[in-house]
């Protein structure tokens, strides 16, 4: 094989460039469906609509349940199989946070202002799922020789927005701890020509403290109660204490709920929270401390017959996308890529957690390959409050496409 001509580059631009009417109808068309991850039905719409768009060229639908089926849609996996041992995967999702009635409430939907174009998903990660797209289409028309060599596996999570443990071993059972290459197409930035692509993420612990206490009348016996929420008050101040900036751990207080009425000592109160950090073992340092907070009982009843307790206890962890060779090797043909446009590419560790979190350790994993833009996870608009609702920038669909579309050209001509 040889690598991509200029001329190649060239035609490649210009067909994604000539095509993005239609992609942005494309786009219109999913936004249009509503895929909160609690809409099974709509998840599903979806993903019966994204098959149909990449079976036009060649791809093989398999529809799987996700771990909660009951209350959620099926994983889609795509595939089509190539002339060589190149094996690389694809990765997006299907889901979104956003319900029907909120994006009817703040009246979210598909439409262009200038070069943004607005919409649930626009980001997160529809327009992900569309530059993908793009990328496969680009290779099909102008360098079919690369596209044809490659085993392509499409993954799309049903429930990413919810992090489902299963999607991520599903990723590794499929694309083989011999693929050559996971490419995740979440929203990636650009900043003066330099694509910033990402390379490590944070892992999370989410956890949730609960106090218990004795409840008694607020008035007549109130040397008789032991307030749970005096307590949940004093594990909190220690947990979120565990944060440690030097380490880059944080500690997240989410969400608190306790007591029942205001003439009442707070018999039960209780608190959901989060850990974050970009290692493994500053994570497993940080549980530790959080293990130390397990069992505290510093409250108790005025009269000295009940002390308080404190309970913690670990719902989910999610791995940190660790720094790693790999996915740093992967990077050195996006650089090239970039190159090659007159452009640069450089690494970005990220706070939030994706579905490379789970396929980094078998899979060499990039990720960031999808369009520029911001707010996601917000459907409010109030240019007063200072609020705009999630949006992609239209002109970066084609230099993402592109940039992966050269980069895959480049891994195959290496690998075969």
């Amino acid at each position: 094989m040889d690598v991509l001509s200029s001329d190649e580059i060239m035609r490649m631009r210009a067909f994604l460039e000539d095509g993005m009417p239609g992609y942005l109808a494309i786009l219109d068309e999913m936004i249009a469906i509503n895929s909160f991850t609690g809409n099974a039905s709509g998840v599903n719409r979806l993903g019966t609509y994204t098959s149909a768009l990449f079976g036009r060229l060649g791809f093989e639908e398999e529809f799987v349940p996700s771990a909660h089926e009951t209350e959620c849609g099926a994983h889609l996996i795509l595939m089509r199989t190539g002339t060589s041992d190149i094996r690389i995967g694809c990765v997006s999702h299907l889901d979104t946070v956003f319900t029907e009635e909120e994006e009817h409430e703040n009246d979210f939907s598909f439409r262009v202002e200038g070069d943004r174009v607005y919409g649930p998903g626009t980001v997160d990660i529809k327009g992900g799922t569309l530059v993908m797209l793009m990328m496969l289409e680009a290779l099909r028309a102008v360098a079919p020789r690369f596209y044809g060599a490659v085993s392509w596996v499409l993954l799309f999570d049903a429930t990413e927005e919810t992090e489902s443990d299963d999607f991520g071993a599903l990723c590794v059972e499929r694309i083989g701890r011999a693929g050559t290459a996971c490419l995740v197409f979440e929203g990636g930035h650009t900043r003066a020509g330099v694509f910033r692509l990402v390379t490590a993420r944070k892992g999370r612990a989410v956890f949730k403290i609960v106090a218990t206490g004795k409840g008694a009348h607020a008035g007549v016996s109130h040397r008789e109660g032991s307030n749970a929420i005096v307590q949940l008050a004093e594990a909190v101040l220690r947990v979120s204490g565990l944060t440690d900036y030097e380490q880059d751990l944080t500690v997240n207080i989410g969400c608190i709920d306790g007591g029942t009425v205001v003439n009442r000592v707070a018999h039960r109160a209780e608190a959901e929270c989060e850990m974050r950090a970009f290692t493994n073992a500053a994570l497993e340092h940080g549980l530790k401390g959080l293990a130390a907070i397990h069992g505290m009982s510093t409250v108790s009843s005025a009269d000295g017959e009940y002390r308080c307790g404190t309970s913690v206890r670990v719902l989910r962890k999610n791995p940190a996308w660790q720094e790693n060779e790999a996915s740093q090797r992967l990077l050195g043909y996006y650089r090239r890529a970039a190159e090659m446009m007159d452009m640069a590419a450089e690494p970005e560790a990220r706070g939030g957690l994706s579905d490379g979190n789970f396929t980094w350790r078998s899979v060499p994993t990039i990720d960031g390959l999808g369009p520029e833009g911001a707010n996601e996870h917000c459907s409010e608009r109030n240019s007063g409050e200072g609020k705009d609702q999630e949006y992609a920038l239209i002109s970066s669909f084609v230099p993402k496409a592109l940039l992966s579309a050269i980069a895959v050209c480049l891994i195959a001509e290496e690998v075969q």
